[in-house]
Formats: C-alpha cells, structure tokens, sequence
C-alpha cells in the first residue's frame, strides 16, 4: 500500500478535520463521572489524542513506505511495537507526573489503586499495555482503510477509462474498414450512373450518424442496432443484387441492451467473405432470438466454391473478428459464447449471451 508525504492545503484540513472528530467522539461519549469538570476532560483525551497522533504519522508516513511497502514485514512489526511502547511509556509518564498530582482527590476508588501503582508496574502491566496500544493505533487503522477505499475507487475508475479507451480503439479499428468498403461501392454505383445513389447516400448517412454520435454509450438499444443491420444489408443487396439471397429472422421485442456494433461485424464478415468471393448465388441467413435472460446471435454464410483453403478466410476475417472477441472480453468477461463453425459449404457465427 503507497502512502505520500505530500500534503496539500485540502489534505492538511482533510486530516485536521479528522483529528477534531476524533477528539469529539472521545469527549462528547466519556462518562463524565470519571472527571471533576470539563478542563479535566479536555486535557486527558488531548493527552490521548496526542498519542495518537505520533503514533499515526510514524506508521503511516515512515513505517509503511520504508518497511511494510518493501515487504520488510517483520522489521515493520517489531518496530511498531517498539513504538507503541514507547508511547505507552510517554503515556504513563504524563499520567503520573501531571493527572495523578492534579486530580487524585477527584479519581473514584478504583482509579486510585492504579494511581498508587510505581513508575514499573505501569510499565510493566502487559494488560494496560495492550489496552492502550490499540486506543493508540486505532485511528491509523482507520486512515489505512480511508485511503484503501479512495485507492480501490481510483483502481476502479482507472480500469472503467481503460475499458472505455480500449472500446473506443476497437471501434476506431472497425468504422473505416466499413467506410472504405462503403464507399468504394458508392463511386461504383455513381459511374455507373445508377438511381440507387441517393438511398446509397441516404443509408451511409444513417449508418455514420449512429456511429459517430449514438453509439459512443457502452450498451445501446438492440432496436437501433437492428436498424443499423437493416441499413447496412439494404446497402449491400444494392451492390450484389440478385447475387446474394439473404434472410433475417427477428424474434427480439423486448428493448434489451446491447454492446454497440457487435452484430455489424459478424454481417459485414458474411457478406465480405461469403458474397465477395462467390462466383455464383450466395446465402446469408440471419437470425436474433431473446428469450429468457439468454440472447442468440446467428449469422451463416455460404461459403465460396473457389475459396481454396481455410487459412484463407481466417487471415482475412482477423481484423473484425478479433475486435469482436476482444469487446466481448471487456463487456462480457464471464456471460458470453462465441461459436464459430467453420464447414466445407458454409461457415457460421452463433454469439450467445447470458443475463443481458
């Protein structure tokens, strides 16, 4: 556990604050019966709080960085009761010098006996000893787990911006494959001068305002990436026509939520390496089932008659497929299968996700 020596303004009045609430929590539960009047008590839980004090700052600020950060466990132990003791001693000097001269005649029966006790006997009584010793390392303890919490939280938020940062790159990776793909079948259609270019135009346009400016949450509604597939397919049965036959099957009503541009990979990889290549009519057969808290992503594709080996589709589908599994890491860590079959006529994608 890293602690700092630095202290700036917030923190100083962060640990003043602190201090004050500790000596509040003393004065305002003692039992009054055991002081003759306010100046009594004020002193006693200042000695007290004192203690504290010294003993908190030597162990949180030398004895953690320079033993118990370098795993010097031991040395770390042995020179933390050390210093309890030695604040015991400190502790038991004062008590007797000063309290015990001060407000003898006011101490009930019992507290006169311990009065009574020699300089060694306090010294040397182990039960006093370890009674005091955690009054005095107790608030330490307390800062320690403040400053575990604030080091889990910062932890936290680090790896969720990570997360983010990782998520973001991912899709980066994806969108100007697509846009690329996009337009180069735009500037076909435009030389061939074909009327299909406005709804080209039209869908791109959809397709790049959800991608650049509705998708940027970590889950989206499955409706809109639904109508993303939609958009993308009626693209694509513009560039192959007849080429291809293709069916979606949408079973999903319910508005779950989903991780953004999944599905697009696994569609546009369908048509990238099961239409492209073919030489004659190909299939794509697309489906969504929900039902339960389980969701069902199938996409399988003919495969190409001339695709001559394996190695092949796999080298050229790495990029989308890749970004694909690694999303899936960081959204669906421990809820997630992604099936790939891959036939000798067809090649299929079955994504299934649990408790989305």
């Amino acid at each position: 556990m890293q602690t700092t020596a630095k202290f700036s303004t917030s923190t100083i009045l962060k640990h003043i604050l602190f201090w004050v609430g500790v000596f509040l929590y003393f004065a305002l539960t003692a039992n009054q019966v055991f002081y003759s009047g306010y100046v009594h008590l004020i002193e006693n839980f200042s000695l007290l709080v004192g203690c504290q004090i010294i003993a908190t700052y030597i162990v949180l600020y030398v004895f953690i960085p320079v033993y118990l950060d370098k795993k010097k466990y031991l040395m770390f132990v042995l020179l933390s009761i050390v210093l309890l003791a030695m604040i015991f001693v400190l502790y038991s000097s004062v008590r007797m010098g000063y309290f015990d001269v001060k407000y003898y005649d006011t101490y009930t029966q019992q507290a006169k006996v311990y009065a009574d006790w020699t300089f060694w006997q306090r010294i040397l009584d182990i039960r006093t000893f370890f009674s005091k010793a955690i009054k005095f390392i107790t608030p330490a303890a307390i800062l320690l787990m403040l400053q575990f919490y604030k080091n889990q939280q910062q932890f936290l938020k680090l790896r969720e911006q990570k997360k983010i940062a990782e998520l973001n790159a991912l899709k980066n990776q994806l969108n100007p494959h697509f846009l690329f793909n996009t337009l180069n079948n735009l500037y076909a259609l435009a030389v061939e001068k074909s009327n299909s270019v406005p709804e080209v135009i039209e869908r791109l346009s959809d397709i790049l305002d959800y991608m650049l400016y509705r998708c940027n949450d970590k889950f989206v509604s499955i409706h809109k990436e639904i109508e993303l597939l939609h958009n993308y397919i009626a693209l694509e049965k513009i560039r192959y026509g007849d080429r291809v036959k293709l069916t979606f099957k949408n079973e999903i009503e319910s508005d779950i939520q989903i991780a953004p541009l999944l599905l697009l990979t696994f569609v546009e990889n369908a048509f990238t390496h099961g239409v492209t290549q073919a030489l004659k009519d190909a299939t794509i057969d697309i489906s969504l089932t929900y039902y339960g808290d389980i969701f069902i992503c199938c996409v399988k594709n003919s495969k190409p008659a001339n695709l001559s080996t394996k190695t092949d589709l796999n080298q050229r589908e790495s990029v989308g497929l890749k970004n694909v599994k690694e999303q899936l890491a960081l959204l669906y860590p421990t809820n997630h299968k992604l099936v790939i079959l891959d036939e000798e006529k067809s090649y299929t994608i079955q994504l299934t996700i649990k408790s989305i």
